[in-house]
């Protein structure tokens, strides 16, 4: 029996940038993108069913809101905790901020081609 497809959340990107995302993911790995917009809904699709890794812009494209703010939401719920997050940013400060708040080492939207990516999100997705 085949094994399901890993599941992957995006939050808070454009829908370009979402595109080149979900491309790079699902030509890389045996896994879905889906896309969810606010922290709102993000909790809520986290809270309905199993993502492999969630992956966080730095400000969520459609209200602008923080997308530390929401790793720090998740990590502090136990029922979610456990969830793998990257944070999406080419701003090393801001990644360091994600991982202090239990975030996983994630990457830039300017390193999507780079092999490391690929490195990073075959950790959770390989």
């Amino acid at each position: 029996m085949k094994p399901m497809s890993k599941q992957v959340l995006d939050v808070g990107n454009c829908r370009f940038d979402h595109g080149a995302i979900r491309g790079l993911i699902e030509d890389a790995f045996d896994a879905v993108v889906v896309q969810t917009h606010t922290a709102t809904e993000t909790l809520a699709a986290l809270r309905e069913r199993k993502f492999d890794l969630v992956l966080v812009n730095r400000r969520l494209e459609r209200d602008g809101s923080s997308g530390l703010d929401l790793i720090r939401a998740t990590k502090s719920l136990p029922e979610l905790s456990l969830i793998p997050l990257m944070m999406i940013t080419d701003y090393a400060e801001h990644q360091q901020r994600a991982v202090e708040a239990g975030a996983e080492l994630g990457f830039g939207k300017s390193e999507l081609d780079a092999p490391e990516t690929l490195e990073k999100l075959g950790r959770f997705l390989g």
